[in-house]
């Protein structure tokens, strides 16, 4: 190049030049991901292979020679040789909410939004009015069973009234021992002038009743049977109820199992020992059938409510091994700076020693997540009508005789869609709680 082609910089203020091609974009990714190795070099080229076999017929199957309308499956073989999607089309509804009423369908609408909007304000730290979202976390378990079930809505907002006031003590820094009594004293005088009163133990006599809220109707809402309850809407309640109850209570566990006290360490030691060697489709049956046997005689016991808490203690046992080996993670020093520091036991735990192992447990929790949500499929073998139910009753309709393949793809797609956003959840969590140099 000729020297009056040359353009003159400055000592230093020559710009920068690219990076050679091999060390940014995708050929960098290509080579540290697939071709670092040759071992790595012959896996990639054996799975390009594979997915050069497989994908083609699977969308040829499922979209390029699919049927998205039709009456019956004779008519969507007529249009096409492929999957037969009118199907799914016809019993979206079902699959969805299923034997729920038409009418009152909003409701479980209006819960699912309430859903999102919580989770958005819970897992999302720079939420716009992130404090108020968690105010309404708190209420939403409330509220969601109040929309789902029906009945008389002043009880709820009495109920929401005794939490209040529990939680308003917790956020001013009263005790937990108070913040209990105080709560139990709320709920007891609650139900002594508002839920009926009380039948005073080892006797006939009945008082309280003061007020009956049975009179106030004018926020009632028309009682929906559980027994309506299926599909996906069935799958989120079990899913979320198990979810967000079981790690409260699996912390719980493993602090009394780790305990000083032997009543509750040996309590929490064969409640979790016991848990963990029956599996859950045992305690399903024993929630469905067995458990009447043990409750008083006429009493009744809401199936839903029976899978819900088996679920919840089946899942709280998991999860107290899971934090309790975050818990055995964090170095004695912690907690021997928190007793320097004068921090009582549940101070300690809560400002140093939790935030220490939940973060290192963070990626076990979810995977007990996903599996929880999974094995809510199990309830179909108690006459629950998950999504996997709703199916095998759709198939039994002559005209849908015969389409599993797509009644078993469309319900995978859901389970994936939903287990893989907790994961990605999770790796995004571990990414930004990482503190440490990365190997």
């Amino acid at each position: 190049m000729s020297e009056s082609t040359q353009t003159k910089y400055e000592p230093g203020q020559h710009p920068s030049l690219p990076p050679p091609f091999k060390t940014r974009g995708v050929a960098l990714w290509l080579k540290e991901n697939l071709f670092s190795t040759p071992t790595n070099v012959v896996l990639s080229l054996l799975a390009i292979y594979f997915l050069y076999k497989v994908v083609p017929g699977v969308l040829e199957w499922s979209l390029f020679d699919a049927a998205f309308t039709g009456n019956d499956r004779n008519e969507c073989r007529a249009q096409a040789g492929g999957a037969c999607w009118a199907f799914i089309g016809e019993r979206l509804q079902l699959f969805t909410y299923g034997f729920y009423p038409e009418a009152e369908r909003w409701r479980v609408n209006l819960s699912f939004v309430l859903l999102v909007v919580c989770s958005v304000g819970l897992l999302w730290e720079n939420c716009p009015g992130r404090k108020w979202i968690i105010a309404l976390s708190v209420v939403f378990p409330f509220a969601a069973a109040f929309l789902l079930v029906g009945g008389n809505g002043v009880k709820l907002f009495v109920a929401l009234a005794c939490v209040a006031v529990a939680l308003a003590l917790m956020f001013r820094g009263s005790s937990t021992t108070f913040v209990i009594v105080i709560g139990a004293v709320c709920a007891f005088l609650a139900k002594f002038i508002f839920f009926g009163g009380i039948t005073l133990p080892f006797t006939d006599i009945h008082v309280g009743g003061i007020i009956d809220l049975d009179d106030y109707t004018f926020l009632n809402l028309p009682e929906v049977s559980t027994d309506l309850f299926g599909g996906f809407m069935l799958t989120l309640i079990i899913g979320v109820t198990g979810i967000v109850f079981s790690l409260p209570l699996g912390i719980l566990l493993a602090l009394g199992r780790q305990s000083n006290l032997p009543i509750v360490k040996y309590a929490c030691v064969v409640f979790i020992e016991f848990i963990r060697g029956v599996p859950l489709i045992t305690l399903l049956f024993v929630a469905s059938t067995m458990l009447s046997y043990f409750l008083p005689p006429g009493t009744t016991f809401n199936l839903l409510i029976r899978v819900l808490i088996m679920v919840t203690l089946f899942a709280s046992a998991y999860m107290a091994e899971v934090v309790r080996g975050g818990l055995q993670a964090v170095h004695k020093g912690q907690t021997e700076a928190a007793d320097a520091l004068g921090l009582k036991y549940w101070p300690s735990m809560r400002l140093i020693v939790l935030p220490q192992a939940l973060k290192i447990s963070i990626p076990a929790i979810v995977n007990t997540f996903i599996g929880l949500y999974k094995d809510s499929t199990l309830v179909i073998v108690i006459g629950l009508l998950d999504p996997l139910g709703i199916g095998r009753a759709s198939l039994a309709d002559t005209k849908w005789n015969g389409l599993t393949n797509e009644v078993y793809l469309f319900v995978a797609i859901f389970f994936f869609i939903s287990c893989y956003a907790m994961a990605r959840y999770s790796l995004y969590l571990e990414n930004k709680l990482h503190t440490g140099h990365k190997r």
